[in-house]
């Protein structure tokens, strides 16, 4: 029986390995991949977007598409690469998946409210900045968190969202919190909603599209961090990286940019979308 079960458990680490090999076999391979030439022939760049993210990318159920800042600014930047011609094919994410979709393969970029910190550049390379936020709070109207510094107590409950750098970020600002983690904001709103938090936290620009369909509920206390937006790609693709940098370039110089900003965020109660404006 002992030797059974040492043959097992041989077996068993001789698998883990195959498998871990096998991974960074296909890393090492998709590395070598030219993503710009890829994506030319195809005549399609394939985005990894949020589809619960009111005002970035939020799934229209009825004609079962991505809409929102994100997906516009992607089909643009798509456009200048590819020409008129070109397709701009998004893929849902989360903050938990985006990087494994993007190094796997399966996507050829993020654009998903995603903020370029020195953690991240570890395992994939950034666009310059596309958009900059900044964390904040929601909260329910007449609750008596006003800032981030109300949030310094024991036993004070926060929500936040797997993956996303806020929740570091409050543990930072208000140590002695207790953050709730929830897998996407539709989740992390909810629970808000049924009191399983006295607040959400987030990026500004997420917090106000909760908050413009949610009455009941509003953005406090400014900005406590500095959020800035980066388009992610996979280490290694310095031609796909050149061109994204200046397609995102192009489209602010020639003013689309700042249609896109308009569109989406011009009307939203709290949000001075002249100050973002490029």
């Amino acid at each position: 029986m002992k030797k059974l079960s040492h043959f097992l458990s041989v077996i068993l680490v001789l698998g883990i390995i195959a498998v871990e090999l096998s991974a960074c076999g296909s890393q090492k391979t998709l590395s070598r991949q030219n993503v710009l030439a890829n994506d030319r022939a195809s005549r399609t760049i394939v985005w990894g977007v949020k589809a619960d993210t009111k005002l970035f990318g939020l799934m229209d159920v009825k004609n079962n598409t991505i809409e929102g800042f994100d997906t516009d600014i992607a089909t643009a930047i798509t456009k200048k690469i590819l020409g008129k011609g070109g397709k701009a094919k998004f893929i849902q994410v989360t903050s938990q998946t985006r990087i494994p979709l993007l190094k796997n393969g399966n996507i050829d970029a993020i654009i998903a409210t995603m903020t370029i910190t020195p953690e991240r550049k570890k395992q994939v390379d950034f666009s310059n900045s596309y958009f900059d936020a900044g964390q904040s709070l929601l909260v329910k109207k007449g609750s008596s968190i006003k800032s981030v510094n109300d949030l310094n107590k024991p036993n004070t409950k926060v929500i936040g969202v797997t993956g996303s750098n806020s929740v570091a970020n409050i543990n930072k600002y208000a140590s002695k919190a207790r953050v709730l983690e929830l897998s996407d904001y539709a989740q992390a709103l909810t629970g808000l909603k049924s009191g399983q938090g006295v607040a959400l936290t987030t990026d500004n620009g997420i917090l106000y599209g909760m908050a413009s369909k949610n009455s009941d509920y509003k953005v406090v206390g400014g900005t406590f961090t500095k959020e800035p937006y980066g388009i992610a790609i996979n280490k290694g693709q310095v031609s796909f990286k050149k061109a994204v940098n200046q397609a995102l370039k192009e489209i602010e110089d020639d003013g689309t940019y700042n249609c896109i900003l308009k569109k989406w965020f011009r009307n939203v109660a709290g949000f001075n979308y002249k100050e973002a404006s490029r």
